[in-house]
């Protein structure tokens, strides 16, 4: 763990995801404010932090915001790369830096990719799936784009908490798997609660003219899962890692196709 005072200048924020508190420091005022909104309900008041960021601002253009991204490891440190950023993090030493344009979706996006790094070595990883709790227990939602991710927790119960409707957090404690939840938000605009839970189930979503539930194979369910996880690094020792995470997630969280209309009947089959 960190423990740093703020440099000279400096304003910082800490902001936790799936129990890891990262600080994030920047010269400039406005941007942290715009940091505090985004991350409202993630926001901690650690001076202890397991990563540490210094975030300098960059002009940019319009054309700069793309979806090619870079991330290599070099002499043991990485490098994330896109239009509108470059960032480098010490693993060793557990900081880093990160040159931006002034904008919410390229820090989102640098977060993201660091947590999918430091997740990979402790059996994680991130994946595309809304995710909530309900009953204590967590439920989580993978498929690709227009699967209805967002659809299914849009219609969600008043008993349901939204972990998240974009990106799922899934940790391995050692004796099992818990879904936190993120800021990352997608098509419903909701920023998702700052709770975890043990997942009980994942369901591969598709849209059908009725709801049922039904079982899949293990190689399909590893398989679809590993194409929704979100995993940018240049790095076979960390692929591999995230294979054999996701295979043991399968064997041990049951995975089920959940075929559904629309309607929200179709939660009378969750939970």
């Amino acid at each position: 763990m960190l423990e740093l005072t703020a440099a000279v200048g400096y304003q910082q924020i800490v902001v936790e995801v799936g129990g890891i508190p990262v600080r994030l420091r920047t010269t400039n005022s406005d941007f942290r404010r715009m940091l505090e909104n985004r991350y409202q309900g993630f926001i901690g008041a650690h001076r202890r932090a397991e990563l540490d960021f210094r975030i300098d601002l960059a002009g940019s253009k319009a054309d700069e915001l793309s979806d090619d991204v870079q991330v290599t490891r070099s002499s043991g440190q990485w490098s994330l790369t896109r239009g509108d950023f470059h960032a480098e993090w010490d693993p060793e030493s557990s900081s880093g830096s990160i040159c931006q344009s002034a904008n919410p979706y390229s820090i989102d996006s640098v977060l993201r990719i660091v947590h999918t790094l430091a997740l990979a070595k402790e059996g994680g990883f991130l994946v595309h799936a809304s995710s909530v709790v309900r009953k204590s227990r967590a439920y989580l939602f993978v498929g690709p784009s227009g699967a209805g991710k967002t659809t299914m927790v849009g219609m969600a119960p008043s008993d349901v908490t939204i972990l998240t409707d974009e990106i799922s957090y899934v940790r391995n404690d050692g004796s099992g798997y818990t879904a936190f939840g993120t800021p990352f938000v997608g098509d419903l605009g909701k920023i998702g609660t700052n709770v975890s839970a043990r997942i009980a189930s994942l369901y591969l979503l598709a849209k059908g003219p009725e709801n049922r539930i039904e079982p899949i194979a293990t190689a399909e369910a590893v398989r679809s899962v590993l194409s929704n996880v979100l995993f940018f690094a240049e790095d076979q020792e960390l692929v591999r890692s995230v294979f054999r995470s996701v295979c043991d997630f399968v064997g041990q969280v049951p995975t089920r196709r959940l075929t559904f209309f629309p309607d929200c009947r179709v939660w009378d089959m969750i939970g």
